[in-house]
């Protein structure tokens, strides 16, 4: 049988309900500032109904209402879409400022740049081909050359300086992943604690949705939550979070890099000691900046190569202004040196500058990269010379075809041609002399000069080397091999290296405006569902009030009701 004071324990559970739901509501207004939290709301359920037997039949009669469980409001879909955001967003974004730093280096838009300081180079060139036994323009040529040989060696530098960055910022940004997924375990061990009686660890959990946000940034991520609420975390194959336990991230495997002249390191488990390659994200971005950086010092390098090799060789080929005593030396290094761009394996693809002393048999010995750059420096018998750049006389070369073989004419015999005179053809083996002059029959250079040369120079190797700036390996007319550059004038190869550069940037910019655009609709669609709408939950306080308000009367009435029963039934007849 039902009690009688059964309607006031069902009055209570509606007062008791209503009370946890204007207590969730304020809970949710003062978190509308929290970072990472998502609205809460009182499912509320009917109590189990009370068997009463009424004149018909039995009958059931309900107990009230009581709160079944708090839940957060959560959009799962969401969560996942900006994960996977947030990892290209923060690639993206690592990239494009080392771009930012790279494009400030070089910098062509000021008179600091590289493509100033070799207009500035050719331009000397030429002015020495027009008054080649003016000492002001030999001087010129040589501070010139001087100038772009310390801005290349100046750029390299602050390029190393940019790699030695990225890798500083990588080792924060491991430490910050390890403190994220310490972090994250120690929440799923929370939550597994107290969600073990069947509550929701709801703030809690709120908490480590906030940091799995910052961890997305980092890596490629994929959460996946078990029957007991705790997180694993997977990035590329490999679990960084698993339950209760989780992998460490470290800088390993230091490798000294003479080609950059930096020091490398590898991104590794620390438990394991194997490899670690997140497929997006800030770490990825690090690693794929130094990969960047270092392919414009090689572009460096390419450049100082070419001066070393192409340019040295068109240089040997002039007469000295000062009848011969300086003819047949290096521009650029030293001059016990001959330098030649050579591949290190034939068909092998790689390349390296080979050195060759003349001075000592089988002293020989290869460079790349900033060691090669570090080989371009004026000579310093041409400046101690008092800037005496010697500038060439006529010189001859032998005319090849297209597969390397020597040109001949229909008599067999070898072809040969300066720029001043028709094609001369001679029996092999023979000298060309002209004006006194004897030249080798292959190389073009002279053998013999003239005693009484008059020291001023026609300039004409000063033309030369000038021109070597635009003209591709096809249009020099002379077997020069492979070159740093490519068959590409020296002029195109840094203008496209530096295009590629600039098209890079703008790509990257786009992408990060995209996932920009991406992660904020992504963001719109978290906080319709997560978000706390204060119209919302002063409209519930209102409905909740009222809901309160009204238990609380029909306690009142139900109360009366009894103390009429208790204190004045059976009181008639006395």
């Amino acid at each position: 049988m039902r009690s009688s004071f059964a309607g006031l324990n069902t009055m209570l559970s509606g007062i008791q309900t209503y009370s946890l739901c204007l207590d969730t509501v304020g809970h949710n207004i003062t978190n509308t500032r929290t970072n990472g939290y998502s609205r809460q709301s009182v499912d509320v359920g009917a109590v189990r109904a009370s068997k009463v037997y009424t004149t018909f039949g039995a009958s059931y009669v309900g107990n009230g209402a009581g709160g079944m469980a708090i839940n957060r409001a959560r959009d799962a879909y969401a969560d996942k879409q900006y994960w996977r955001e947030s990892a290209s967003k923060g690639y993206y974004e690592t990239q494009l400022k080392n771009y930012n730093k790279i494009e400030e280096i070089f910098n062509d838009s000021s008179d600091n740049g590289l493509q100033s300081a070799m207009t500035e180079f050719y331009q000397s060139w030429v002015d020495l081909s027009a008054n080649a036994s003016v000492t002001a323009n030999r001087t010129a040529v040589i501070e010139k050359g001087r100038s772009l040989a310390e801005r290349i060696a100046l750029f390299t530098e602050q390029i190393q300086q940019q790699i030695n960055m990225e890798y500083e910022d990588l080792k924060l940004n491991v430490e910050k992943v390890n403190t994220i997924t310490d972090g994250i375990v120690a929440l799923n061990k929370s939550i597994l604690t107290l969600e073990a009686n069947g509550a929701n660890a709801n703030d809690i959990r709120d908490q480590r949705d906030l940091l799995v946000d910052e961890l997305s940034a980092y890596m490629n991520i994929n959460v996946y939550e078990d029957g007991q609420g705790m997180y694993s975390i997977v990035s590329n194959g490999t679990s960084i979070v698993n339950g209760i336990s989780n992998l460490h991230l470290q800088l390993g495997n230091r490798v000294d890099s003479e080609e950059y002249g930096i020091t490398d390191y590898t991104l590794q488990i620390q438990e394991t000691g194997t490899l670690f390659n997140g497929l997006e994200g800030i770490l990825k971005g690090n690693l794929d900046n130094v990969a960047e950086d270092k392919g414009h010092i090689d572009t460096l390098a390419d450049i100082a190569c070419f001066l070393l090799t192409t340019m040295n060789d068109q240089h040997r080929t002039g007469v000295g202004i000062d009848k011969g005593e300086t003819t047949g030396l290096n521009f650029y290094g030293e001059q016990k040196y001959e330098y030649r761009w050579e591949e290190v394996v034939p068909g092998s693809g790689k390349f390296f500058l080979r050195v060759h002393d003349t001075s000592a048999a089988g002293a020989d010995f290869d460079v790349r990269g900033v060691k090669a750059i570090a080989q371009l420096h004026v000579s310093a018998e041409l400046t101690q010379a008092g800037g005496e750049q010697y500038v060439a006389a006529r010189t001859y070369a032998r005319l090849y075809n297209d597969d390397g073989t020597p040109l001949l004419d229909i008599d067999g015999n070898y072809i040969y041609q300066d720029g001043t005179t028709d094609a001369k053809t001679l029996a092999p083996g023979s000298k060309i002399t002209i004006d006194g002059i004897t030249y080798d029959d292959t190389t073009g250079l002279p053998t013999g000069l003239k005693a009484d040369l008059n020291g001023t120079g026609d300039g004409s190797n000063a033309t030369l080397i000038s021109t070597i700036f635009n003209l591709t390996k096809a249009e020099t007319g002379r077997p020069v091999g492979d070159r740093s550059i490519g068959d590409v004038s020296l002029n195109t190869y840094y203008n496209a290296s530096m295009t590629g550069l600039g098209i890079r940037t703008e790509t990257t910019g786009s992408n990060l405006d995209y996932e920009e655009s991406m992660l904020e609709q992504i963001n719109t669609w978290r906080e319709s569902t997560s978000g706390v709408n204060w119209n919302e939950e002063l409209t519930y306080m209102i409905a909740f009030q009222t809901g309160y308000t009204a238990c609380s009367r029909c306690l009142t009435t139900m109360d009366e009701m009894l103390d009429r029963l208790v204190n004045s039934t059976g009181t008639v007849g006395r």
